[in-house]
């Protein structure tokens, strides 16, 4: 049920204050320590910002997704790095429990993923398995009430965290594609499970991810998501279409702030006897930056309300995530532009805005998959 719009404002702002007051100001420490601060991470419980999606019953804030979209334009406003440690566990980190775990798995988990207690990591890319998700390489074989798992995932935000992992890992060998791909839940410190160094990554400092490694691990049967083998491949679809409206909603809630940051700038920065924000061409750097933005919002916004309605949005999802996504590049780089030389220095956050949001047209399906997937399944809606 929807909260009352009294209540949903006052998250809102609450989340804005503590973005303004605590996110921001701490930006410049993160990336430099490449480690977001305890005492951060726990106002980030406190907030409730680790259990936004999850239902009220099991602990979470049970927001709508548009709701959950609102929070996130307020939060992605920091850097990704903390909207990827609380929105990993609000969207792939705990949904495919969430939509198809079973009464205990739910009892089990969710409470604990909700409070922030537990940090949720999906683990679904390999080595050799990225974009073709369904060819997962990654075994899980019965043996009585176990599964054996046998497989390295990579580039698994969050694994350094991570207290509980969704794996997809295939139980049915003679099986190819999605048909024999189940989803696992997988504590951490499960033997056979080990984490790989962290990676130096170009941005998005303060968020870790490594390999996770699968050698002879025993998971319980009960682990398997919903008790079924052969639906990881779907659960995992069905989280991603959440993940992306989530991450176009961070994407256009960064713009929003690298748009007043470049009009700031403009706005003081003088060149030939007048600040630089009187030349028109500076000024159309800063039109088609607050065009897109704004059409990314409302874009994010109308497929939110449409899946809260009931609606298939996989395809309206991926259009969000695609144009928001390459959006925020944009404006990034029209920012760097503005600033100039000091556009290219580290000591303005242009240039770790230009390299953080890269990762944005990578992660959770790359924009070329998006692309294929809009204009396969298109094509696939007029024959029906």
């Amino acid at each position: 049920m929807p909260l009352h719009k009294s209540d949903l404002e006052a998250i809102t702002a609450a989340v804005r204050r503590f973005v303004d007051e605590r996110l921001i100001p701490a930006e410049a420490r993160v990336a430099a320590a490449d480690e977001i601060d305890p005492d951060i991470v726990d106002g980030m419980r406190e907030l409730g910002l680790f259990g936004l999606s999850v239902p009220e019953e099991y602990g979470g804030l049970g927001l709508t997704m548009e709701e959950e979209v609102l929070v996130m334009l307020e939060l992605g406003r920091a850097s990704p790095a903390f909207r990827s440690l609380a929105a990993t566990n609000v969207g792939i980190g705990s949904q495919g429990i969430s939509i198809d775990g079973t009464a205990a798995q739910k009892a089990s988990y969710l409470p604990r993923i909700a409070t922030g207690e537990l940090i949720g990591s999906f683990a679904l890319t390999e080595p050799n398995v990225g974009s073709d998700a369904v060819a997962v390489q990654t075994r899980a074989r019965r043996d009585g009430d176990h599964y054996v798992l046998n497989g390295t995932k990579r580039f698994i935000t969050n694994a350094p965290r991570a207290g509980v992992f969704t794996v997809m890992a295939r139980t049915d060998p003679d099986k190819p594609g999605a048909a024999g791909v189940s989803a696992f839940i997988v504590e951490a410190g499960t033997p056979g499970l080990s984490i790989g160094k962290p990676e130096t990554k170009m941005g998005q400092k303060g968020s870790h991810v490594a390999d996770v490694v699968f050698d002879d691990c025993r998971v319980p049967a009960a682990n398997i998501i919903g008790g079924i083998e052969g639906r990881g491949f779907h659960t995992a679809m069905k989280v991603l279409d959440r993940g992306r409206l989530g991450i176009a909603a961070a994407c256009t809630g960064f713009a929003e702030r690298i748009v007043g940051e470049s009009v700031d700038y403009a706005a003081t920065r003088r060149q030939f006897g007048k600040a630089i924000a009187d030349y028109q061409l500076i000024q159309a750097m800063i039109a088609d930056s607050r065009t897109e933005a704004l059409a990314a919002r409302c874009m994010v916004l109308e497929t939110a309300r449409a899946k809260d309605a009931g609606r298939d949005v996989g395809i309206e999802a991926s259009c969000c995530k695609l144009f928001a996504s390459e959006m925020v590049g944009r404006v990034a780089d029209r920012n760097v532009q503005i600033h100039g030389g000091a556009g290219y220095i580290a000591d303005y956050p242009a240039e770790r805005h230009y390299r953080d949001v890269r990762l944005y047209r990578i992660y959770e399906g790359t924009s070329e998959i998006q692309r294929l997937k809009i204009g396969r399944d298109t094509v696939r809606a007029r024959a029906r």
